[in-house]
């Protein structure tokens, strides 16, 4: 924390990628200092912000020089090591989320572990260190199993769907090499993914926004609609009271984003992640108060804003990078013809695959927004015209 007074607070975001340049974008408005921790003057946040510090954004001396020039700190990613998030909270600084909650969106099996023990309904899951224990887990739970990393996995990277023993031994030597420690999970029959965000400030404000519904194609989120349509209204007042719940549990502060199997028995949790997420991108133009904002209010303990919709229904889809790097001489075209249509980047260099932006389009018709949507796009990307 710094020890000079500021006439209005400084919060520094850990990380440099497209979520901080967002949480910066909210920051202006909110009239807060906001400081981003970036590897690399080329990375998103770092493009746009105007306080910069350079540096090892998971390295100890760089972590604690950083946060000592800031009131609180918050999170872009989830990969800070937790012996560097243990010396930065005990050299006095504000962390938040603290290190107590983000072990459990930093580690598969804490996060396991702890929801079992809270009674959360997950998918059944065992660690696993041999061939043997992952055949084991498959006679009761049936091939083919998931295995995941404990650490380190995001869009869909750290997953791996084996459909025998011999698939579950070439995964586990591979991770051996690396140091990779191992959880196998059932593979989970769902009707379709959710999502559900909640933000806690540390005074323990809640404010929790729709269910949404999540389109994902190899392990990366491709579409968001919000709310999710047709989900009962007691089903989502039950998932959105999980998320409270898990939110109180864990002493989340910030946005807690929870992602969510709909089965036939009811929702099952997946993943967590205590920062904003893709599946809240929608909040932008789709909410009263985006989620970026939100994270903000909640590390600084102001009153939160409404989660509630600007629209019944907001429609959201990643732009993803094509084989054209010319993106931003389609975006005209775009524009042109649907100017309901908002288009958010991300300040990054196309690769094929890469999440270089997302668009977003609100209002009465869900099926009809999500062809806008998709066809928005799609033409960014360069599939078409």
């Amino acid at each position: 924390m710094s020890e000079h007074h500021r006439p209005v607070p400084c919060v520094g975001m850990v990380g440099g990628g497209q979520l901080a340049r967002m949480t910066h974008q909210a920051g202006i408005a909110l009239g807060v200092d906001f400081r981003v921790l970036a590897g690399s003057p080329s990375d998103s946040a770092a493009r746009v912000c105007g306080d910069v510090h350079l540096g090892d954004d998971r390295g100890l001396a760089d972590l604690l020089a950083f946060a000592k020039s800031c009131d609180v700190i918050t999170f872009d990613h989830e990969h800070v090591p937790e012996h560097v998030l243990r010396e930065v909270e005990d050299s006095g600084a504000r962390v938040r989320p603290g290190r107590a909650a983000l072990q459990h969106a930093q580690d598969k099996l804490r996060m396991r572990t702890r929801a079992q023990e809270l009674g959360v309904p997950c998918p059944r899951w065992r660690a696993v260190t041999a061939v043997d224990q992952i055949e084991a887990f498959a006679e009761e739970t049936g091939w083919p199993v998931v295995l995941k990393a404990a650490r380190g996995g995001y869009d869909g990277k750290g997953v791996w769907v084996v459909a025998d023993r011999a698939q579950a031994h070439e995964v586990l030597e591979r991770a051996a090499e690396n140091g990779v420690r191992l959880l196998a999970e059932e593979q989970v029959s769902f009707r379709r993914e959710l999502a559900v965000q909640v933000a806690r400030s540390p005074y323990g404000q809640l404010a929790v926004y729709p269910v949404v519904e999540t389109v994902q194609r190899g392990g990366i989120c491709h579409e968001v609609i919000a709310p999710a349509p047709g989900l009962d209204e007691d089903k989502a007042t039950a998932a959105q009271q999980l998320a409270i719940d898990l939110a109180h549990a864990l002493d989340v502060v910030g946005v807690l984003a929870v992602e969510l199997f709909e089965t036939e028995r009811g929702v099952v949790v997946n993943e967590l992640a205590m920062r904003p997420h893709n599946s809240g991108h929608w909040t932008m133009d789709g909410a009263r108060t985006s989620q970026f904002e939100q994270h903000l209010r909640a590390v600084l303990d102001l009153p939160l804003g409404s989660p509630r919709g600007t629209a019944p229904y907001t429609v959201m889809a990643n732009v993803l990078g094509g084989d054209d790097p010319a993106v931003y001489e389609r975006y005209i075209h775009v524009m042109a013809k649907d100017p309901e249509v908002k288009v958010h980047f991300y300040g990054k260099d196309v690769r094929p695959g890469r999440k270089i932006g997302h668009v977003n389009v609100a209002g009465d018709d869900p099926a009809d927004l999500l062809a806008r949507a998709r066809d928005a796009a799609s033409y960014l990307r360069g599939d078409q015209g």
